[in-house]
């Protein structure tokens, strides 16, 4: 019987005991760069190069960086910003060495890869972090093939450029003939210290949105919606805790302005790998006057879908085929969620050739149905009202296209009267109500086919999941044994945010348990007004999305519409801890991170 090896073992046996273990990085509360602030030392560039398995070495540092102008602190890997593009093959096996050279802890997770646990690379959960002056060696054998990506579960390193691009090679060929094979990787750029950041969201959550409005102002709301959103404490355009008056969107470490172009000739086949390595970031990406074929998504092939615009929400990836026409130039526009600025990179028949941009399109508002005020029986989620009962709610019905927040709730055709925003007897007991809640959905419902906000009511084809079906089948298509309900909890102001209410420093050990080889469907409910990219570690998940079973997309992050509950089916085949997250930087730092535990084989009935 082979040994099980414990978290406990990991952290006190990796790295000869050090200091700090028990404690995530990111919750230790200084600044990354220590007493510089990462504004002194090297220029950092933008852009990458390309480092090649199955030995690699890589050197994590600090310095500056200035984006069209504007200087702000700075994590490399190599030396740049994006780090560079690490291309694998699928089935050698890999050693990546790491070195810190900064003088605080950091790390290396490699996002959406099947690894062992204890190279994962969450300090705290899988081993113990890379301390100042050392070198840690990831060795693992590549079990997979696609687009993925790495970036630092330390501090909150990611936001200052400590992430990069990372590409497997399948095996037995590629199975997609392009002619050309690009990356781009979206991400968000400030002059600010991350701690700063996350220092005033917690004293004031809008602090850094400059799109909120006044009650003055001719929004399209009726005096009860009105008073309704005065009850939350929120407005409308509450879309992004984060906009572009602080972040510079970026194309491959490039600012709007700074000429990120990818050349091609007319009837080509071009494979554009994005990747959105953002902080706290979600974008629309189009391509004015060419369609993206979805052949990919987190690295797993899906069927082609052509479509004219995707929302990609922080963490995930697509691979999109893209076939210019006799134009001599595309522009490829990343525009943020909530409308405040844009990446940008063009499409160039030859260099310097350029289209033209489009401007911004106004910014979107949250609606009643974001609230979770999904009225009607057909439009509510029977599923999530029966937390004691033996019935499974498998998400058949296609509430995705019941949006009833475009309903007119001032009209006086339904009363909002006796309605309570935070009305905690619609949770399950075992959430834990207290000051980390401020609102609760009361009516959530399944929104696989919303396209994201600002894209419900674009004249054009927006990717959903509905859409996504698996290229090949699931290995593991069974029915669930059982049904594990989350509750994706908040509190605004407070800038708090949790699972069931718990913020991770009051869970660190209790994990969430799953046995060997066991299928469980996992119902996330959201009852925030905000979207949230929930990542799991270690193990890929189905959507379930209303394929069948075997042909349900599979996805390492997942997207929770405000207001709504998502689904997915997991075979929980991967022993160990993991960490399972929001993957909004702030949201993660603020608590919405739990750790979900796998049985080893040895300990299966």
């Amino acid at each position: 019987m082979r040994k099980q090896i414990s978290r406990r073992s990991i952290l006190t046996g990796i790295g000869g005991g050090l200091g700090l273990a028990a404690m995530p990085a990111w919750a230790q509360g200084h600044s990354m760069h220590g007493g510089s602030h990462g504004r002194g030392g090297p220029r950092i560039p933008a852009g990458f190069d390309e480092v090649r398995g199955p030995q690699v070495n890589l050197s994590i540092g600090s310095g500056h960086r200035i984006v069209q102008g504007r200087r702000g602190p700075g994590i490399a890997v190599n030396g740049s910003v994006p780090g560079p593009l690490i291309r694998l093959t699928e089935g050698d096996t890999v050693r990546l060495a790491v070195t810190n050279t900064l003088d605080v802890d950091s790390s290396v997770h490699w996002h959406g890869l099947l690894v062992p646990f204890q190279y994962d690379g969450v300090p705290g959960i899988s081993f113990p972090g890379i301390r100042p002056g050392e070198t840690f060696t990831y060795e693992f054998p590549v079990r997979q093939s696609g687009t993925y990506w790495y970036h630092s579960h330390s501090g909150l390193q990611e936001q200052s450029g400590h992430y990069g691009p990372l590409i497997i090679e399948p095996k037995g060929g590629e199975a997609v003939n392009v002619d050309r094979d690009y990356i781009l990787l979206v991400s968000d750029f400030t002059t600010l210290d991350p701690h700063f950041i996350m220092k005033r969201l917690r004293t004031g959550e809008g602090f850094f949105n400059r799109q909120q409005n006044t009650w003055t102002d001719d929004y399209p709301m009726s005096g009860e919606e009105r008073r309704m959103w005065a009850q939350m404490r929120m407005m409308p355009t509450d879309i992004a805790d984060i906009g572009g008056k602080t972040y510079t969107f970026l194309a491959n470490g490039r600012g709007p302005k700074e000429g990120m172009e990818y050349l091609f000739k007319a009837g080509e086949r071009i494979r554009l790998r994005i990747i959105n390595g953002a902080a706290m970031t979600f974008f629309n990406i189009r391509i004015p006057g060419l369609p993206m074929t979805v052949i990919a998504t987190d690295g797993q092939r899906v069927r082609p879908v052509e479509v004219d615009e995707l929302q990609i929400g922080t963490a995930e990836t697509y691979d999109v085929i893209l076939e210019p026409g006799s134009a001599p130039a595309y522009s490829i526009v990343a525009e943020s969620m909530d409308r405040s600025g844009m990446a940008l990179a063009t499409l160039a028949s030859a260099p310097g050739l350029r289209a033209e941009v489009p401007a911004l399109r106004d910014p979107p508002l949250l609606t009643m149905g974001d609230m979770g005020m999904n009225h009607g029986s057909e439009g509510m989620d029977h599923g999530a009202m029966d937390h004691g009962g033996s019935g499974m709610d498998h998400g058949s019905m296609d509430h995705g296209s019941m949006d009833h927040g475009s309903m007119d709730h001032g009209s006086g055709s339904m009363s909002m009267q006796g309605m309570k925003m935070r009305d905690t007897s619609l949770l399950p007991p075992d959430v834990k109500v207290g000051p980390g809640i401020d609102m609760v959905s009361m009516a959530p419902v399944d929104k696989m086919g919303d396209p994201g906000l600002g894209l419900r009511d674009v004249h054009h084809r927006v990717l959903n999941y509905r859409m996504l079906a698996a290229a090949e089948p699931n290995p593991d298509a069974r029915e669930p044994t059982r049904l594990l309900e989350l509750h994706l909890t908040g509190n605004m102001e407070r800038y708090m945010w949790s699972f069931d209410g718990r913020m991770y420093s009051a869970v660190s050990d209790v994990p969430i348990r799953f046995a060997w080889n066991e299928r469980v469907r996992v119902k996330l409910v959201n009852n925030t007004m905000m979207a949230h990219p929930i990542h799991l570690h270690g193990m890929f998940f189905e959507m379930v999305n209303g394929q069948s079973a075997s042909l349900q997309p599979r996805k390492n992050t997942m997207i929770v519409q405000p207001g709504a509950s998502a689904q997915f089916d997991l075979t929980a085949n991967e022993p160990g801890d993991w960490a399972f997250h929001c993957h909004l930087l702030y949201h993660m730092h603020g608590g919405m991170m739990q750790t979900v535990t796998v049985a080893g084989p040895e300990r299966a009935a």
